[in-house]
């Protein structure tokens, strides 16, 4: 009996299956036994990190907050007369001294009014004069010769006032600075108490902030400062005020810092990084590459502690350097982990690195 060649096509196909089917069991047998003796020997051991030791040393600590820039003096100069503005010989921005006018008015007639009172207050003059001249002959009685000298006294006042009233006439700069903005211009009538423009001192410098309040009780007066400016550039000076009543909205304390700044070369308003300092500590330099974020997102490091386990430290960032950062928060020398921090977890075991 022949069997047609599809028929044996099927049964070699249909043999091939069920054959599979049986031999696949002993075939995962195999490979998991394979597998079995061929894993590592090494395979459970701990993980291999890297570490640096940081000493526990003293460093001076640091308050850092942010800050701002701000003249030492702003002063609205007011006119103390009424009068138009005749002259604004100074342009806004120009560095002044003391008493420079900015702004004059016209006189009107106060020079006349001056002139007037002068020439009242000579012919008082020559009436005292007469009258003790009189009183020494026996002419005049004593009470005239005061009633006279009176007379002087109230003119000699009116041409004060008469002069003082025509110095109004020249609005002056109360100190040297930069003449930092105009109100009035040629034509502008001022009445008394109307602005002409408005001063600046810029030498010494201000350098402004908030501090908070865990912070503010680490600052004194005195205590040596420094600001980045948001140019890239560096001013020293001291804190001259530390607020000791609170921001009711903000919880923070102004603290306040003088800087030299010749020839007002630092503007006012610049961003500025404040750091103050405030005595010295027990601090540890380590690698910027060893910080990490612990499950909780608090910023610190991992070390090697006892029985070759890991710990987490939470630190605070003292200062910068551009070879690492002095952090707080360590107790003693650590071994830090500096390769392999971000891949092993509190407790683990390692194995340290030989250097």
């Amino acid at each position: 009996m022949r069997f047609k060649p599809q028929y044996l096509v099927v049964g070699a196909f249909v043999v091939l299956v069920f054959a599979y089917l049986l031999l696949r069991p002993l075939m995962g047998a195999e490979k998991k036994a394979h597998a079995a003796t061929a894993k590592p020997a090494g395979a459970s051991a701990p993980p291999l990190v890297q570490v640096s030791l940081a000493p526990e040393m003293q460093h001076p600590w640091a308050v850092t907050f942010r800050g701002r820039t701000q003249a030492f003096r702003t002063v609205v100069v007011r006119s103390e007369t009424a009068g138009p503005v005749a002259a604004t010989p100074v342009l806004q921005g120009t560095v002044v001294r003391a008493g420079t006018v900015l702004c004059r008015l016209a006189v009107d007639a106060r020079q006349a009014m001056l002139d007037e009172m002068r020439a009242n207050m000579r012919a008082k003059s020559l009436q005292m004069q007469a009258s003790a001249n009189l009183a020494a002959k026996g002419y005049r009685s004593r009470t005239q010769v005061l009633s006279a000298q009176a007379d002087l006294d109230s003119a000699s006042a009116a041409v004060r006032q008469a002069e003082v009233a025509l110095r109004q006439v020249d609005i002056r700069a109360p100190f040297a600075g930069v003449f930092d903005h105009r109100d009035a211009e040629v034509g502008t009538y001022l009445a008394p108490g109307q602005p002409c423009g408005t001063m600046i001192q810029l030498d010494p410098l201000l350098i402004v902030g908030d501090v908070p309040e865990t912070d503010v009780g680490k600052l004194r007066i005195g205590d040596t400062a420094s600001a980045k400016l948001v140019s890239g550039a560096t001013i020293t000076g001291r804190v001259r005020f530390v607020a000791s009543d609170a921001d009711p909205t903000t919880r923070t304390y102004r603290v306040e810092v003088t800087s030299a700044n010749p020839g007002g070369r630092t503007a006012s308003g610049l961003s500025a990084e404040l750091a103050v300092r405030a005595g010295i500590g027990a601090a540890h330099k380590v690698p910027v590459s060893a910080l990490v974020l612990d499950a909780a997102g608090r910023q610190g490091v991992r070390y090697v502690a006892a029985g070759q386990t890991v710990a987490f430290a939470p630190v605070t960032v003292l200062e910068v350097d551009p070879d690492g950062v002095w952090v707080t928060g360590l107790n003693g020398d650590a071994s830090v982990i500096t390769v392999g921090q971000s891949y092993v977890s509190e407790g683990q075991r390692v194995r340290v690195a030989a250097r």
